[in-house]
């Protein structure tokens, strides 16, 4: 009974929301934060940074059309997402930079100068 789907096999499995795969490296003058956005426009994706989280939300619309012995094929794909990052340190939330390539964005989170002095080294 379980086996028997309405839904073309493998739909479901699309139709889920997956939250992004993200990577963050620490450097001494900033956090480099990268995420995976297969399928998503650079105009879709809205990305606010405060001085300690980075907030990323977006929806997806994807539509796939294929034609076989003159059926066709159409398969939607909506979704939305939203993730928010911590970040490590604070951060100058005003300097941020980015870049959104072949579907990695990339984002440079300056520390502020609290941050960076954060270590001191105390002499005796």
């Amino acid at each position: 009974m379980f086996e028997e789907t309405i839904a073309p096999s493998g739909s479901f499995e699309r139709n889920l929301v997956r939250v992004p795969a993200a990577e963050l490296q620490e450097t001494e003058d900033a956090i480099h934060l990268k995420l995976e956005l297969p399928g998503m426009s650079a105009k879709d994706l809205d990305i606010q940074v405060t001085e300690d989280a980075v907030h990323i939300s977006s929806e997806r619309k994807s539509e796939t059309k294929t034609q076989q012995k003159g059926a066709v094929k159409s398969e939607f794909y909506y979704g939305q997402f939203q993730r928010i990052i911590p970040l490590s340190s604070r951060v100058e939330n005003t300097k941020v930079t980015a870049e959104y390539k072949d579907d990695i964005l990339n984002l440079t989170l300056p520390k502020t100068n609290k941050e960076k002095n954060k270590v001191v080294k105390v002499n005796l």
